[in-house]
């Protein structure tokens, strides 16, 4: 599922290789934090959030499917002050 989430992200922004997906398994979960470019973000979200709501349906599916349950969120990191 973190192949498939990377390759999908990178296709949706501009600077593909600032993305990183790190996976985190909580008692079960597996939560999957997504750090892009800051002006990518607008990007990723979507609409009123609908492209975002759209990868995570589609994770969930492909997770059922191989009897996980998964998750994911954008990690906006702080700028250097």
């Amino acid at each position: 599922m973190q192949a498939w989430l990377d390759y999908v992200v990178k296709g949706l922004v501009d600077r593909p290789e600032a993305v990183t997906v790190t996976p985190a398994d909580r008692s079960g979960l597996i939560h999957y934090e997504l750090r892009v470019d800051p002006g990518d973000v607008g990007k990723l979200v979507g609409r009123q959030g609908a492209t975002i709501k759209a990868l995570r349906a589609l994770l969930q599916i492909g997770a059922a499917k191989k009897g996980q349950r998964c998750s994911v969120d954008i990690v906006e990191d702080e700028p250097p002050a």
